[in-house]
Formats: C-alpha cells, sequence, structure tokens
C-alpha cells in the first residue's frame, strides 16, 4: 500500500468522505458547471444610472457648500485683520488705518503711512468684497476714529455673509 492510498482510506472513513466526493464529482465534470466571473452589461448599466442620478443631487449641494466654506474663511480673515489693526494701534500708541481696495480685492493696515499688514482676500478665498467706506481707522485708544460704522461685505456666488465694524471699533457679523 502506497501513502496515497492510506489517506483516501482515511478521507472516505472520516467527515472528509463527504468534500472528497464533492470535490472529486466536480473535477470530473470538467467544464459543464460554469461559474460567471463579471457583471452583464444590463447590471453595468442600472448601476451607472443610478450613480449618475446620485451625483446630479450632490453636484450642486456640494458647489453651495464650498461657496460657504470661502466665504466664512475670507470673513475670519477680515476679522482678524481689523482686531490686528486695533492691537497694532494700542500696542505702538498711534493711529492705525485699515484701508480697503475692493477693486484688488486686497485690504491693507498701515500705520504712520507705513503698510504693516496686506492680506489679498478675493485672491486667497476667491471671493467679491463690497465696503459701505474703504478706510477705517483706529486711534492709539483703539477706538474707531470717525463718524459712521463701516460694514464690509464678501460674496461669492449666492453666498454672502458681512462684517460690521462699529464706531468704538468692535467686530460683529
Amino acid at each position: 500500500m502506497s501513502k496515497r492510498d492510506d489517506y483516501i482510506r482515511m478521507i472516505r472513513g472520516s467527515h472528509g468522505a463527504r468534500i472528497y466526493s464533492m470535490v472529486s464529482k466536480r473535477l470530473r465534470r470538467g467544464k459543464e458547471s460554469r461559474v460567471r466571473h463579471a457583471f452583464t452589461i444590463i447590471e453595468i448599466t442600472v448601476t451607472l444610472c443610478i450613480l449618475s442620478v446620485l451625483s446630479a443631487i450632490a453636484v450642486p449641494r456640494a458647489g453651495k457648500l464650498l461657496d460657504r466654506v470661502q466665504v466664512r474663511g475670507a470673513v475670519l480673515e477680515v476679522e482678524s485683520i481689523f482686531s490686528s489693526a486695533r492691537h497694532i494701534a494700542i500696542a505702538r500708541a498711534a493711529q492705525t488705518t485699515v484701508d480697503i481696495d475692493t477693486v484688488a480685492r486686497t485690504i491693507y493696515v498701515s500705520v504712520g503711512g507705513d503698510t504693516v499688514r496686506k492680506k489679498e482676500i478675493g485672491t486667497d478665498h476667491a471671493v467679491q468684497l463690497s465696503a459701505s467706506r474703504l478706510r477705517m481707522s483706529y486711534a492709539a485708544t483703539g477706538m474707531g476714529y470717525g463718524a459712521a460704522n463701516l460694514s464690509v461685505v464678501v460674496r461669492r456666488n449666492a453666498s454672502a455673509d458681512t462684517v460690521f465694524v462699529s464706531r468704538l471699533g468692535r467686530l460683529r457679523h
């Protein structure tokens, strides 16, 4: 007796006998039992139709979300610029001016004619700027200098937000 015969006898005498018979039958059949290894064209077409409908719903919402995110980021930077201008005025005990260039979409902070900070908000966030006044000054005490409030509107497509600077130099949006 060979090792192969011992192995077959061992398999037939145990639970493996059923497995051995199934495997041997399948091997004897050859190519009669076909197993499908790919998707049909109908299944692929239905899947693509479902995906296209879902993406048609999701893409406009994603665009609006991106607009809101860019506007919010720009508003935070505008608030940061005005806040830092106020702090610079207090720290240097000098009048500080914030200039808003709506055409170039840039905001400048200057002290005594020297520009200490420049931020290209429109380029960085792809937004449009508009303002009720183009200049705001802070006195050495940090108070707003001038008689009127200032509002800066940040807009991208349908999304817009406004930053208000009071006469006292306080920010809110």
